[in-house]
């Protein structure tokens, strides 16, 4: 009932007087269950298309959304649980199995499930590698699948931004996709691969977008990765530049310019302390006897002038 009203009266309205959405291919919602399997470009498109489907549309949603802590996140959690939206675990593993079951509920009692095959927001409008959660809900109930386009949801609002902008958007519904033919098979990767390949082709066909064969949230993992080690590197260059600064600011460390240092001043003893603290040493006096002697000085020369070096070490005995 709520949900009704919520659509009906309050945001209905209100959306449709300010963003004026289009729709195509309405007629290609079935009676009975089925899976509405969307492109996921804004945190809007959860509420653009329930506006767009005549009747209700339970969406799967991350379930960081109905976790979030203070008023800012209880009321997050509490509009996406009136807004007929059952939380998603994405961490895989049983508590994902978890999370399908619950769709699979919506399905066996005749409604329509929104699911975002890629998982997440794309971090730059194309459309990302599906994940195979909607293969694996679509083989074990047999119910058809409808791919939907969002057009135009991340102009109005991308990600970051909270306030949206205030422009036209599109949903457009393709016809619906049969899977029967694996009936049996919906333990088999490779068909759950299949499966989810031909929706996310699908989507990709009606969207336009460029398909990128890769998992989105990867994309994002390393975006968060590179802005980090450049948050990283621009901090430290700021804490050498705060150093060097200081440094400047220590007494004595800066001459005025065209200032002189002289040597033996007060102040350059005081840059060389070993300076100040040299004896002197007297010059050595010749050794006469060593002269006369005709024996090689240390510099290598003979009594007879001529230098000691390459020249040939004598014989012993000779």
């Amino acid at each position: 009932m709520f949900y009704w009203v919520m659509k009906t009266i309050f945001i209905g309205p209100v959306v449709r007087l300010l963003f004026r959405p289009w729709i195509k291919g309405l007629d290609n919602i079935p009676d009975g269950p089925a899976i509405l399997a969307s492109n996921h470009m804004s945190f809007s498109d959860s509420i653009f298309l329930p506006l767009a489907v005549p009747r209700p549309v339970v969406f799967l949603a991350k379930s960081e959304y109905f976790n979030g802590r203070g008023l800012k996140g209880r009321m997050t959690a509490a509009f996406f649980r009136l807004t007929n939206q059952l939380p998603m675990d994405r961490s895989g593993g049983a508590a994902s199995a978890s999370s399908l079951s619950g769709g699979a509920d919506v399905l066996n009692a005749g409604g329509l499930l929104g699911i975002y095959p890629e998982g997440t927001r794309s971090p730059d409008g194309r459309l990302y590698r599906g994940k195979t959660g909607v293969a694996k809900l679509v083989l074990s109930t047999g119910v058809p699948v409808v791919p939907v386009a969002m057009i135009g949801t991340d102009k109005v609002q991308p990600i970051g931004r909270r306030i949206p902008n205030i422009r036209r958007v599109g949903t457009i519904i393709g016809k619906p996709l049969d899977f029967s033919r694996y009936e049996g098979l919906e333990n088999d990767r490779f068909i759950q691969r299949s499966v989810t390949d031909e929706i996310m082709y699908e989507i990709m066909r009606l969207s336009g977008q460029e398909y990128v064969d890769v998992y989105a949230n990867t994309v994002k993992a390393q975006q968060a990765a590179r802005k980090s080690a450049k948050a990283g590197q621009e901090q430290r260059k700021a804490e050498a530049v705060g150093a060097a600064g200081e440094a400047l600011l220590q007494p004595g460390t800066v001459k005025a310019p065209g200032a002189i240092t002289i040597i033996g001043s007060p102040e350059s003893l005081a840059k060389a302390p070993d300076a100040a603290h040299t004896e002197h040493v007297p010059h050595a006096q010749p050794d006469t006897h060593a002269a006369s002697s005709g024996t090689t000085d240390s510099a290598g020369s003979n009594d007879s002038g001529e230098s000691g070096r390459g020249r040939k070490p004598r014989k012993p005995g000779s």
